[in-house]
């Protein structure tokens, strides 16, 4: 029936829908980044540089195991190489995190687009989407921030080519590296939604995955190399997750397979 009704709508008015589903989309993006904005200072100093503080939870959680498994981040001096840097900066920060915080909002938003094209069955199946792909998006995000982070400003920090050289980082590089250790791992959270969906369709099915898994690992740990700093063990940090994502994804795709069988 969402299917028939769909059909009615010429391609401008589908082009009209699309539009105000971005325009809000946007403007989630823009409300929730002007209230990041105005807390500004209390962002960056209690969430931003927070993974480069002894303090930190990850550190404290990793000293109360065993003194072996205890590590600190290295005293990091952050400076700016240029005049509107921290402005700019504040900027940036402020629209990743409207980013985040809209994410839900923004994929409803995107739900309520495709799900008219639907079919009743394909919607009931694929009922709380939303909340799944943000449950999976957050997740990411908070891992890349509790685990991927702070294992890769102890590495990168601590490491050095000579005694005459101090560890100083720029403001723009220390909030670009947090980006990319939390907003990429969001998105390769989601590889379960992405495999039902192809799933679905019949593009993948889990005699494909099964056989292919060896290959999927050397490209997971590709794009892991990709989105993290150049060290094994940060790579592996964020592989061996998305590598047990994959591994339930086969029986994600198992489960459609059986169902799609059944009736």
């Amino acid at each position: 029936m969402a299917k028939e009704a769909e059909k009615e709508m010429s391609f401008l008015e589908h082009l009209e829908e699309l539009r105000w589903h971005i325009v809000r989309s946007v403007l989630a993006i823009v409300i929730l980044g002007i209230v990041v904005f105005i807390y500004i200072q209390w962002v960056f100093d209690q969430i931003l540089y927070a993974p480069k503080q002894g303090s930190f939870i990850t550190y404290r959680a990793f000293c109360a195991i065993s003194e072996r498994t205890c590590f600190e981040p290295p005293p990091l001096e952050i400076i700016t190489v240029s005049l509107d840097e921290q402005f700019i900066t504040a900027i940036k920060v402020a629209f990743w995190l409207g980013f985040i915080g809209a994410f839900p909002y923004i994929f409803y938003q995107f739900w309520k687009f495709i799900k008219p094209g639907l079919y009743d069955k394909e919607q009931k199946a694929v009922k709380g989407i939303v909340f799944i792909c943000s449950l999976l998006f957050i997740s990411g995000v908070l891992f890349g921030y509790f685990a991927i982070a702070p294992f890769a400003i102890k590495f990168l920090g601590s490491f050095t080519i000579g005694m005459d050289i101090s560890n100083t980082v720029s403001l723009k590089s220390y909030i670009s590296y947090m980006t990319m250790f939390t907003i990429p791992a969001g998105i390769m959270f989601e590889l379960p939604i992405v495999i039902f969906f192809l799933s679905k369709i019949g593009l993948v099915t889990p005699k494909f995955l099964r056989y292919y898994r060896r290959h999927a690992y050397i490209i997971i740990l590709i794009l892991a190399a990709i989105i993290t700093p150049p060290d094994v063990a940060t790579q592996f940090m964020i592989g061996i997750p998305v590598m047990v994502l994959y591994e339930i994804s086969i029986l994600i795709s198992a489960r459609v397979q059986k169902n799609s069988l059944q009736t």
